[in-house]
């Protein structure tokens, strides 16, 4: 039986939940056939990448997925690429905040995203959740587990597709946020499972538009 992992971070920056974890919890065992490995990875920098590599050494999966979370984006944002630098915000959950940092010395500028981000974005649209391309997964622990994950299948495994998406917050997270906006847990779980489905289906990603106005 194939494989697809699919991972979700603990919470971090003051909040209680992560609707990454949340959501990455609800999913079933198994679509279409193949099961669906699930796993929390900590916010933490370097950590975030060790977790996953030993995740990936064990199970060696077909597809790997990252979600995190994007508090004020409003749809679900499948990223397009990694680029290899790590410039945070704020500290990790280790109290660790690189600023300007290379992730992985040999590694090359970027990785684009070996999923069908299209084909991902177009299936949730036409399962009703609202779902977008992003072309920044930001520079926090995010976009670096997504580097670590492509630049892990270029060194180990080329078959290995690899990518990551973004959530909103779960409206229990913008109580005190009231200008932000969130998706139910059951509405991203229906979108994760939407796109897993298209990773599952899907070889090679449509041609259409999904770039964003700058």
């Amino acid at each position: 039986m194939k494989k697809i992992l699919i991972t979700g971070f603990d919470p971090f920056g003051g909040e209680a939940i992560n609707p990454a974890t949340e959501s990455v919890k609800q999913l079933p065992d198994e679509i279409l056939g193949v099961q669906i490995l699930k796993r929390e990875i900590p916010t933490v920098f370097d950590r975030s990448i060790e977790v996953l590599y030993g995740i990936l050494k064990e199970e060696q999966p077909d597809v790997v997925i990252c979600v995190g979370q994007a508090g004020g984006r409003p749809n679900i944002t499948v990223e397009r690429i990694a680029i290899n630098q790590d410039d945070a915000r704020i500290p990790d959950n280790d109290g660790k905040q690189p600023i300007d940092r290379t992730i992985f010395e040999e590694g090359p500028a970027a990785y684009f995203s070996t999923l069908p981000i299209k084909a991902m974005v177009r299936d949730m649209k036409e399962a009703g959740v609202p779902a977008a391309v992003s072309n920044t997964a930001g520079t926090f622990v995010c976009n670096h587990i997504m580097y670590g994950a492509l630049h892990y299948a270029a060194l180990h495994q080329p078959n290995l597709k690899a990518g990551f998406v973004h959530i909103p917050y779960l409206p229990m997270q913008t109580v005190d946020k009231p200008t932000m906006p969130s998706m139910s847990r059951d509405e991203i779980v229906k979108g994760l499972t939407t796109l897993i489905k298209t990773a599952i289906q899907v070889e090679e990603d449509v041609k259409e538009t999904g770039g964003a106005v700058c």
